[in-house]
C-alpha cells in the first residue's frame, strides 16, 4: 500500500511505480516521439515514471576509452581502414547492431540492452545493461574489453583509460559525424572557455541507479551531489595536457568548471526545502536547448527555451508541438555531477583501469542501495553548508585527497565514505558464483584512500621518473 510521507516538512505522496522492470534508457540516440506536451505536468510525471521497487532496483555503468593508432599515438578519425567506422564494423561480429546516421555507423546496439556510442572526438563508449548485481557489471567491462582488444589488435589501435587526453591538442583530435555535435561544437564557445576540451578531451565512467519513490530520489540525490567532489578525489586521473603535468590531479574535473553555467554546477537548490521532481523540471526548463529531432535530422535550437517550445513560440520549430521524446532528449543535455533522468546518474570519475571502472559502480551501489547506509551517508554529509560544498568543488580538481573541509581532510572523509558504503555492500549479500560479495570491488579505493595519493599523483611520479619526463609511456601503460 502507497502511503503519504513528509520530506522537509510537507507532506509527499509517492510516487507512482511506473517504470517497474523497464530498463533505464542509457544510450544518446534521439528518443522516440511519443506523445504531445500540453501540460507540465507531464514532465513531472515523465521523472516520476522512474520510480522502481527495490527489487526492480538494477545498475548500469557506463565508461569511455580514447582510441589511438599504435604507431604514432595520435587519435583516430572516423574515416579509413583503421578508423572509428572500422571498429564499429569489425564489432557486430559479437552481435552488435548498427545505428546509422546519414549513412555512417555512429553507434552500436544489442539484445542484452547496451550500447556503444560514440563521443565527439571517437571517444569509444559503452552504456551498459541494467543489471542486478556489481558482480554482473564487472563481468559485462570485462567482456566488452576482451571484444574491443581483439578488434584494436587486428587494427593496430589502442584504448586509454585516463580522464583527460594526455598529449593531443584541441585541433589534433578529429570530429565524429554525428548531427547533434555539429551544433553543440558551434554552441560551447559561446558559453565557456573549455567546452570544446570537454567534448573532444575527455573520458569519464560513470553509474546508473534507481530510485523507489520522490523522497528516495531526494535523499540519493543530495548524497550524491555532496560527496561527488569526494568521489573525484578517488578517481583523479587526469594530470596531464598537451603532454605535460598541468598543475592538476583532475584536468577532467576543472573542465567541466568552465564549460557552461547553464547546465553544470553544484545544483544548490538540490539541499533547499521543498526540493523534488517538480523543482527539477523547472530547472530543466530554464536550462537553454541544444536541439529538436525531427524526421531524421537534428534542428539547431541552441540557446533557446523549452518553456517557449511548450507554448509554441520556439523560433527553431514554429509549427510543431514538443513531445515526451523532446523532454527526454533535453534532459540529456544538463551536465552537473549528479543528473536525474528516470534514474540518477553518478557524474564525477575520471576513466580509469579495468579495476576501478568495476569499483565506481561498487561505491554508489553500497551507499545507496542500502537504507542503513544510506541513512549514514546523509548523516555524514546533513551539514555541510552550500559553501562548503562549492569550495570542495573548487579545490578538489588540484588537491585531491589533501582537499580540506573544517578540520578533515578528503582522505579521512573518503574513508568514511569507503566503509560505509562496504557495509551496505556486505548487508546485501549479492554473491558471485564463487561465493563472494560485492565489498572486494572497493579494494583499490581502500588503497587509494590509505595511502592518501590519487592516481594522478602516481602518474606524475612515473613522468618523472621512469618516463623520464616523456608522456609516450603512458599509451603502454595504461591501455586496456
Amino acid at each position: 500500500m502507497l502511503v503519504d510521507f513528509e520530506l522537509d516538512g510537507r507532506l509527499v505522496s509517492p510516487c507512482r511505480d511506473l517504470n517497474a522492470g523497464v530498463a533505464p534508457r542509457m544510450t544518446t540516440t534521439p528518443s522516440s516521439p511519443g506523445a504531445p506536451i500540453t501540460d507540465r505536468r507531464q514532465l513531472v510525471e515523465y521523472l516520476e515514471a522512474g520510480c522502481k521497487p527495490p527489487s526492480s532496483w538494477r545498475v548500469g555503468t557506463e565508461h569511455e576509452k580514447f582510441v589511438f593508432r599504435r604507431s604514432d599515438l595520435r587519435r583516430v578519425p572516423y574515416e579509413g581502414p583503421d578508423g572509428i567506422g572500422a571498429v564499429l564494423r569489425e564489432m557486430t561480429r559479437f552481435g552488435w547492431k548498427p545505428v546509422v546516421e546519414n549513412g555512417d555507423t555512429i553507434a552500436l546496439s544489442n539484445d542484452a540492452g547496451c550500447s556503444i556510442t560514440l563521443e565527439p572526438g571517437g571517444q569509444f563508449e559503452l552504456s551498459g545493461a541494467p543489471l542486478e548485481t556489481v558482480h554482473q557489471t564487472c563481468d559485462e567491462v570485462h567482456e566488452h574489453l576482451r571484444q574491443v582488444r581483439e578488434v584494436c589488435d587486428e587494427l593496430g589501435l589502442g584504448m586509454l583509460g585516463l580522464g583527460f587526453d594526455p598529449k593531443w591538442r584541441r585541433e589534433d583530435v578529429p570530429w565524429m559525424p554525428k548531427q547533434r555535435y555539429r551544433i553543440m561544437r558551434d554552441y560551447m564557445p559561446r558559453k565557456g572557455r573549455l567546452g570544446l576540451d570537454m567534448m573532444l578531451r575527455t573520458c569519464t565512467v560513470q553509474t546508473n541507479l534507481d530510485y523507489a519513490s520522490e523522497a528516495d530520489m531526494v535523499k540519493k540525490f543530495r548524497v550524491g551531489l555532496a560527496l561527488q567532489p569526494v568521489a573525484v578525489a578517488l578517481f583523479a586521473n587526469s594530470p596531464f595536457v598537451d603532454g605535460r603535468p598541468s598543475g592538476y590531479l583532475s584536468y577532467r574535473s576543472l573542465i567541466w568548471t568552465d564549460t557552461d553555467p547553464d547546465r553544470c554546477g553544484t545544483l544548490p537548490f538540490v539541499f533547499e526545502p521543498g526540493f523534488g521532481f517538480e523543482r527539477y523540471v523547472d530547472y530543466m526548463l530554464d536550462v537553454p536547448m541544444y536541439f529538436v529531432y525531427r524526421d531524421g535530422r537534428y534542428i539547431d535550437a541552441s540557446g533557446q527555451s523549452f518553456r517557449d517550445f511548450i507554448a509554441g513560440r520556439l523560433p527553431a520549430l514554429t509549427s510543431d508541438v514538443p513531445r515526451i521524446g523532446d523532454w527526454a532528449d533535453h534532459v540529456t543535455t544538463a551536465f552537473p555531477e549528479v543528473r536525474l533522468k528516470t534514474f540518477l546518474e553518478m557524474r564525477g570519475a575520471d576513466g580509469g583501469p579495468w579495476r576501478r571502472l568495476c569499483a565506481l559502480p561498487a561505491l554508489w551501489v553500497g551507499l545507496l542501495y542500502d537504507s542503513a547506509a544510506l541513512d549514514a551517508a546523509y548523516d555524514l554529509v546533513a551539514d555541510w553548508s552550500a559553501d562548503e560544498r562549492e569550495a570542495m568543488r573548487r579545490d578538489v580538481p588540484r588537491l585531491g585527497l589533501a582537499t580540506p573541509l573544517r578540520s578533515r581532510t578528503f582522505r579521512e572523509i573518503a574513508l568514511e565514505m569507503l566503509e560505509i558504503s562496504r557495509e551496505g555492500l556486505h548487508r546485501r549479500a549479492r554473491r558471485s558464483t564463487a561465493g563472494e560479495d560485492e565489498t572486494h570491488f572497493l579494494d583499490p579505493l581502500f588503497t587509494i584512500a590509505r595511502s592518501g595519493r590519487t592516481p594522478a599523483e602516481e602518474l606524475l611520479e612515473d613522468f618523472d621518473t621512469r618516463w623520464r619526463g616523456t608522456i609516450d609511456p603512458v599509451f603502454i601503460n595504461y591501455s586496456y
